[in-house]
């Protein structure tokens, strides 16, 4: 999955802003206690990121 389609995904479950603050704030024990940034920034995949973001935010399997 390429970054812009993971961000575009974010926007679109969160809405643009709160996508932003969570991708920036919101730690994840599933990325190791990273933020997603920095998951992205060690080079951590965007898909596996995807997932931990669905599976903490509890998102509709339908949209993961």
């Amino acid at each position: 999955m390429r970054i812009t389609v993971f961000r575009n995904l974010m926007a679109e479950e969160f809405g643009p802003g709160r996508s932003e603050m969570l991708a920036k704030d919101h730690v994840f024990s599933g990325l190791g206690g990273r933020t997603v940034e920095q998951a992205l920034e060690q080079g951590v995949p965007a898909k596996e990121i995807w997932r931990q973001v669905c599976a903490e935010f509890d998102v509709p399997p339908e949209r993961r």
